[in-house]
């Protein structure tokens, strides 16, 4: 049995990975998470008895140390930060913190029979786009919020372990991901909440900004895959694979298809842009992704739909 620890996996990824893997009846997964953040209601529903939650800070060496030494786990998914552009510029610190997430994780990693640690970096290292699409090489990394330079320190910890321990790695950059169980307090969540509510959608400065939306399922279907090739192939060893959508839209667009889906009454309010952190264009190259998904992705509009179907969001 292939033992496996998700740390964050009370948080919306994080758990709809957990689900994933706990269908494999090969797998052990132990699920940890500060619940900071996360939600204990976001955990599996599923009656397999292949997995366990913790409460935990894997910030703390201690609280951390403890579960990797009882458990000895094969594989890590590395998925605990703080998230949330708001939370993120509020509280810059709290978002430093997490390095030493990295040293505990990678420190207790390279000293037990970990095979690889899984990473979910983010798009927003690649800071204000110079080339497009974003591609996990040639694009170079520029942002300076603290968010994205601490996903950035984890993305450096992951391969200096490797290249000084031999540590194995897989660092995930996820693009923005979207799906029933997302807090309220990201984009595609707000906009469906407020637009079924009929309150106003807010928007920050012209909404011509455009993004890329990843349903949960294609975000989790590729990285499960990604995790499976490692386990019998050893594929994307040491690799960074970009996690996202290629169809781009604009804020301004998402707010109309969105009101027009819910068939809303909403109307589009302007707010003044935000001071830092959001970058004009995001448009990840995944090329990577798509041979690991070996499927079409889902059009954003049946994402939407998916989303008011699910009584998860509904409630």
């Amino acid at each position: 049995m292939r033992t496996i620890l998700i740390t964050g996996g009370a948080g919306f990824v994080g758990s709809c990975l957990a689900e994933r893997l706990i269908w494999d009846p090969e797998n052990y997964v132990v699920i940890v998470d500060d619940l900071s953040t996360g939600d204990i209601s976001k955990l599996p529903k599923a009656p397999q008895t292949n997995w366990r939650f913790i409460k935990c800070n894997v910030n703390d060496y201690r609280d951390i140390a403890g579960i990797m030494h009882s458990f000895s786990f094969d594989y890590v998914f590395h998925y605990a930060a703080v998230v949330g552009v708001h939370r993120t510029q509020m509280h810059p610190v709290s978002v430093l913190r997490d390095i030493s997430g990295f040293e505990n994780i990678l420190n207790l990693s390279k000293n037990s029979h970990v095979k690889r640690v899984f990473f979910s970096s983010s798009s927003e290292v690649y800071g204000e786009p110079v080339d497009l699409p974003q591609n996990e090489y040639t694009t170079p990394l520029n942002s300076r919020v603290p968010y994205a330079v601490v996903k950035n320190i984890g993305e450096a910890y992951l391969k200096s372990y490797h290249k000084e321990y031999g540590l194995d790695y897989t660092i995930f950059r996820f693009f923005n991901t979207y799906g029933p169980k997302q807090s309220r307090d990201f984009v595609m969540s707000k906009f469906i909440s407020m637009a079924l509510k009929d309150q106003n959608i807010s928007i920050f400065g012209d909404g011509k900004q455009s993004r890329t939306f990843c349903y949960i399922d294609d975000n989790v279907d590729a990285c499960y895959n990604n995790f499976m090739n490692s386990v019998i192939k050893n594929d994307n060893v040491n690799d960074i694979i970009n996690i996202g959508n290629d169809n781009e839209i604009t804020i301004m667009d998402l707010a109309v298809k969105i009101i027009e889906i819910t068939n809303s009454k909403s109307k589009i309010a302007h707010r003044p842009p935000l001071q830092e952190g959001d970058m004009q264009r995001r448009l990840p190259d995944i090329t990577k992704m798509k041979k690991l998904l070996k499927r079409d992705l889902l059009p954003i509009e049946d994402g939407i739909k998916k989303i008011l179907a699910n009584p998860l969001f509904i409630k």
